[in-house]
């Protein structure tokens, strides 16, 4: 049996609001995540916080999305603060090939 599934890479990139910052993130710094991994870039911090507002978004946004889901176009995240301008820009930038055997014990069930 094919056990075979795709998700995508994505980046998570602070890009410039419609008002000025006040939290701790600054335009360009990133992290980006593969797999079940987040990878943060040496010597690049992310705020807690922002990446508490993030994580529920991440697994629906590595997963394919019907072109009408809204989960498919919107991209632009604000930050949790409510008197920061700052976005984050989650962009799917690849896809990787799992097999479900490598990521959990549990057996899938004969179609």
């Amino acid at each position: 049996m094919d056990d075979r599934f795709e998700l995508y890479d994505l980046k998570v990139e602070v890009v410039e609001g419609d008002r000025p910052f006040v939290c701790s993130h600054h335009v360009g710094d990133y992290f980006l995540v593969e797999g079940e991994n987040l990878v943060f870039p040496e010597n690049n911090s992310f705020s807690m916080y922002a990446l508490a507002a993030l994580l529920p978004l991440l697994p629906a946004k590595q997963r394919v999305t019907d072109e009408n889901d809204w989960m498919h176009t919107d991209a632009y995240i604000a930050c949790p603060d409510p008197n920061c301008g700052a976005r984050f820009h989650i962009k799917r930038i690849g896809k990787r090939v799992f097999s479900h055997h490598e990521v959990t014990v549990v057996p899938l069930e004969k179609r």
